[in-house]
């Protein structure tokens, strides 16, 4: 019995030594990465330069814990590991020292929106750890290290606004749980990366402006959890793969500015999560789908500059979500559409296409329209009384077509946020209506090659936000001298740059006060008009 006791009491001293030398040996470890993430910030802060607000001051204070420091933050179960670093906004100069692949517990490093340079250190992929990463908007230069697929507890990748170049790493593709990848505005080549299909929890992909090039890779269509893809402002060419149609959570897909060809898939029309869809400046071909009438959540539907023909699809009014319709440049013919029933809708461009017809009454029902272009098409017959219903317009876009008719004498008094009217090239008459001073933003009034008559309003001098007045090639006269009082009051018009009157019925002298106009003028025509000579120098200008 007593050996027994005795083997216990070995077997308790023998338990204890082990505890004790395994309790110092962890705290001694505990001090040496203590020790190592004290040393590594410190050289963080060796190659920055703070000022000049001395974003890192108290990272000099002996007496202060590194974990109090500012932007720092430790781990709750591990009290003296850095966790987070915070550095956002704070003008921070310099370099980002590969020191920083010392904190082994970094979960969080934030350092956007300063202004470092230098490079990516190629170590930061030892910090297996890492959630997110955000360099964003700052300098850094050089390639994207591949050894940022080693971080494999990543889920943010975040290092747009800076100057990187080189292709995107394909080693990308191992980070399994990467939600969000964004590598916009960068001066990044080559291909994107067929394998990010990996990236089973990707969200958001965002490869804007860059210099990518070749095909969109099919694969991306099976991303399913995507929800954002922005691809605009690159050289993409070849088709738009039809499986981006199998994003049932796609929210935004971004293509404009690209050299992207070929139509575009009817597909897209299955996405009802849909809010914003952006083909603009390629060179696709073909009609635009009728399946995109069943997009019912879509706020912005951009597809001007391209090569589209057919019809505007009747089924584009089942939109009522819609707010912005970009449809310009384009080689569309047939009727406007009855928009009607899009109450939403501030932002219309038709223009440059083939379009016939008359505009549609319709149109002035919607009452949040801000901004409607429909020149260079082939509208004719009046401009309906409606359109100047519309209080909330600003820009009216409607040169280059058959219009006929008058303008209102009221149309500055139903119009008053106009800030751009724009009527040239048709075939309207009457008078111009002296109540455009009442549009008193109004920068902007070009009224061309009409046959407009009866002198210039004098009240168009109360327009002080006047840029530019183009009345050219219209049967305004000026036979009297106070029929020229308007030059006169133009010169309250203090920032006026172009002031073009030339092909009228303009007869006698020039007032003196012409001398007086803005001097941000640059251009002034007169030229075949009926003037005569003065002290003044010749208006044939």
């Amino acid at each position: 019995m007593e050996g027994f006791f005795h083997a216990v009491f070995f077997l308790i001293i023998l338990l204890y030594v082990i505890f004790t030398t395994w309790c110092t040996a962890t705290a001694a470890a505990g001090i040496k990465e203590a020790a190592s993430d004290r040393a590594a910030l410190l050289s963080f802060k060796s190659l920055v330069d703070d000022a000049p607000f001395g974003a890192l001051s108290s990272w000099n204070n002996g007496s202060l814990h590194y974990c109090r420091w500012r932007g720092v933050s430790c781990s709750r179960r591990h009290p003296d590991r850095v966790m987070a670093l915070n550095l956002t906004s704070l003008s921070l100069a310099g370099f980002v020292s590969p020191a920083v692949a010392n904190l082994t517990f970094l979960r969080t490093m934030d350092l956007s929106d300063n202004k470092l340079g230098g490079h990516i250190p190629e170590e930061l992929g030892s910090l297996h750890r890492l959630r997110y990463l955000n360099l964003s908007v700052n300098s850094l230069r050089r390639t994207i290290p591949s050894s940022l697929g080693n971080c494999s507890n990543l889920q943010q990748l975040i290092l747009a606004d800076n100057k990187l170049n080189g292709e995107i790493p394909p080693t990308l593709s191992r980070l399994s749980g990467l939600r969000d990848l964004l590598l916009n505005q960068n001066m990044l080549q080559g291909t994107i990366p067929s394998n990010l299909t990996e990236c089973k929890e990707l969200q958001v992909v965002d490869l804007r402006n860059n210099f990518l090039t070749e095909e969109i890779p099919p694969e991306l269509g099976y991303i399913q959890k995507l929800t954002l893809l922005a691809l605009s402002y690159n050289n993409l060419k070849g088709a738009i793969p039809a499986t981006l149609g199998n994003l049932a959570q796609l929210q935004c897909l971004d293509l404009k500015f690209n050299s992207l060809s070929g139509s575009i898939p009817d597909s897209l029309g299955n996405r009802s999560s849909l809010v914003y869809l952006s083909f603009g400046k390629n060179n696709l071909s073909g009609p635009i789908p009728p399946s995109f009438g069943s997009l019912l959540s879509l706020n912005i539907l951009e597809i001007q500059v391209n090569s589209l023909t057919g019809t505007i699809p009747p089924t584009l009014t089942n939109l009522s979500s819609l707010s912005q319709l970009l449809l310009r440049e384009n080689n569309l013919h047939g009727e406007i559409l009855h928009f009607a029933e899009l109450p939403l809708l501030f932002y219309l461009d038709c223009s440059s296409n083939n379009l016939s017809g008359t505009i549609p009454i319709s149109l002035g029902r919607l009452s949040s329209l801000e901004y409607l272009n429909l020149g260079m098409n082939n509208l004719t017959g009046e401009i309906p009384s409606s359109l100047y219903n519309l209080s909330s317009l600003k820009n009216l876009y409607l040169f280059d077509n058959q219009l006929e008719g008058t303008l209102p004498s009221n149309i500055g008094n139903a119009l008053p946020n106009l800030q751009v009217l724009s009527m040239g090239i048709n075939q309207l008459g009457g008078r111009i209506p002296a109540s455009l001073s009442n549009a008193s933003g109004l920068n902007d009034l070009e009224l061309s090659a009409n046959a407009f008559h009866g002198t210039i309003p004098p009240s168009l001098g109360a327009l002080q936000s006047l840029l530019w007045l183009e009345l050219p090639g219209n049967r305004l006269e000026a036979r009297k001298p106070s029929d020229w009082s308007f030059i006169t009051v133009l010169t309250n018009c203090t920032s006026l740059q172009l002031l073009d009157l030339a092909y009228n019925l303009l007869q006698g002298m020039m007032p003196k006060s012409i001398v007086n106009l803005s001097t941000s003028l640059n251009l002034l025509a007169l030229s075949n008009n009926q003037l005569y000579q003065s002290r003044l120098r010749s208006s044939s200008i």
